[in-house]
């Protein structure tokens, strides 16, 4: 399932993550989360997405600094190239 990450209560943000728990996400719908899609096939694809990093970047840094921190920081961050929606 991909997700919208929020600020708080009634909220979203522009980042989206991949719910990848085996257990759904009930958990992420008791606080709030809008669920917007599901992968439906490539599930190959996120299981290669580099997950090392864990949390981070930090977001405040990232606004702050832009590519350059992800670039000098994370070089084995993955980046999504395409994205195909179907209906």
């Amino acid at each position: 399932v991909l997700t919208f990450a929020t600020s708080g209560k009634d909220t979203r943000t522009t980042q989206i993550f991949i719910n990848t728990n085996p257990k759904g996400n009930k958990f992420l719908d008791k606080q709030g989360f809008a669920p917007f899609a599901e992968v439906v096939s490539g599930m190959d694809a996120v299981d290669r997405v580099f997950n090392e990093y864990g949390e981070k970047p930090n977001q405040g840094t990232l606004q702050n600094r832009g590519q350059k921190y992800l670039d000098d920081e994370f070089p084995k961050l993955s980046y999504l190239s395409k994205a195909t929606f179907v209906s």
